[in-house]
């Protein structure tokens, strides 16, 4: 009756390159036997079964000699009920521990149906042969579905209830009773025996479902954390991109642009004062470089507030190209969150790095105001301006190495805070860019 426990579900798939999606675990197979816990008890239970039955015939045999009956005849219908029912083992044996369609239950009916007719060949030798019928009750309870079995029992029956007339002997009340409540009990075992492993079963596919399911939800817990890991390390590539081009590439264009206007001047305090200014930036870059590494917050920042900072990047600006540069401060932003100041700063930044190299302005003028809930960051000047709604039709992002990068960049890095950058320019006119964050939402941070 027991079989092989089904083997497990294979084990997860090896993880492979970060952005390669796992393959999910394959399913378990059906289980094909009766589990391991169950297999002993119904193993126990077909034992027994074998060894009622051939001690029945035993039984029958011994009485049936001491009823007279042909001894010839007596010995050759239970060698053949013997070695009809040793035949069929193998195939019904199996059949019970597989829960197959009942198209496949063909075979074993008729091995069944061929030990019925060869125990009535029997019981027409003796009598005594109705010992049997309990086995046979058994049988049929487990090969067959309920409507046949009930059947089948009804049959064997009826042959043990009429056996005793052969011989012209009274039937009784107790001679019916007898063996109707033995058709009962067999067939009431025999189902049991079928339904104890049949839940069984269905006990193991839900084990192997869950534990498949488990294994699955391990897999996307894994998949999951790695994308978590991807993300991560590509926002911080892109923070870093947006630090590197605000600071780094702006200290490195406007030391080109000094190195360049010293080269038509023969004065040496003019020289001397275009190399003391390339000294002053390059320390500045050296200085942001490394905090850039050790992802700090601007050295501005971390000593004076906002608008102390943009004041240094707009006397900068007069001192290196000089720009008329003017600052305003619309109410109280000295104790704004750390992520807003850096965000405005870059922002700022940028701007006045693209009002040196690009806009050919001669005056520049920020305003920091506070909006209530959002602190807004407007930087005007009068250069030469661009088309701003062309640039902002473009779905393509612009190449770094071939400029217009430093736009996007502050725009996405506004928009990862809830904020927002506008952009007003037209070719000849000048440029006006709006920035503008929430303070409710950058305000749970504490500055």
């Amino acid at each position: 009756m027991g079989g092989a426990p089904p083997g497990g579900p294979p084990g997860p798939a090896r993880a492979g390159g970060a952005r390669r999606r796992r393959p999910a675990p394959a399913p378990p197979a059906p289980p094909r036997g009766a589990p391991a816990r169950v297999a002993p008890i119904v193993r126990t239970l077909t034992i027994v079964e074998h060894v009622v039955l051939v001690a029945l015939v035993g039984v029958s045999v011994v009485r049936g000699l001491l009823d007279e009956a042909n001894p010839w005849l007596l010995a050759t219908g239970a060698l053949a009920l013997l070695l009809w029912y040793v035949a069929g083992l193998p195939p019904s044996h199996r059949l019970l521990r597989s829960r197959v369609p009942s198209r496949r239950r063909v075979p074993s009916r008729w091995w069944l149906a061929g030990l019925v007719v060869v125990w009535l060949l029997l019981l027409l030798v003796t009598s005594e042969a109705v010992w049997v019928a309990f086995s046979l009750w058994l049988l049929i309870g487990r090969f067959l579905p309920l409507r046949p079995a009930l059947l089948g029992a009804a049959v064997v029956l009826a042959a043990v209830l009429l056996s005793p007339l052969r011989d012209s002997a009274v039937l009784g009340v107790a001679g019916v009773i007898g063996p109707v409540i033995g058709a009962l009990v067999a067939l009431a075992i025999s189902r049991g025996q079928q339904q104890l492993v049949r839940d069984a079963i269905e006990r193991q596919r839900l084990v192997e479902s869950l534990v498949h399911a488990q294994r699955e939800m391990a897999a996307m817990h894994e998949e999951l954390a790695a994308e978590q890991r991807n993300s991560g390390v590509l926002a911080e590539r892109t923070r870093l991109s947006r630090d590197i081009h605000d600071t780094l590439a702006q200290g490195f264009s406007s030391i080109l642009l000094l190195a360049r206007a010293g080269r038509p001047h023969d004065d040496p305090q003019r020289l001397h004062d275009l190399l003391a200014q390339i000294e002053s930036s390059a320390a500045s870059n050296l200085v942001e470089a490394r905090r850039v590494v050790g992802a700090l917050a601007p050295e501005d920042l971390e000593s004076q507030g906002l608008p102390a900072a943009l004041r240094r990047q707009l006397e900068a600006l007069t001192e290196v190209s000089g720009i008329q540069a003017q600052l305003h401060v619309d109410g109280d932003l000295t104790a704004l969150p750390t992520a807003t100041e850096v965000a405005l700063l870059r922002t700022a930044q940028g701007a006045l790095a693209n009002v040196r190299q690009h806009a050919g302005a001669t005056r520049a003028v920020i305003t920091l105001t506070d909006a209530g809930d959002a602190v807004r960051l407007d930087i005007v000047d009068d250069g030469a301006g661009f088309d701003a709604d062309g640039w902002a039709a473009a779905r393509a992002p612009a190449s770094p190495a071939a400029g217009g990068y430093g736009l996007r960049a502050m725009r996405s890095r506004l928009r990862e805070l809830g904020g927002e950058l506008h952009v007003e320019s037209q070719p000849g006119e000048g440029t006006a860019l709006s920035a503008q964050l929430p303070l409710a939402l950058s305000g749970e941070e504490e500055p």
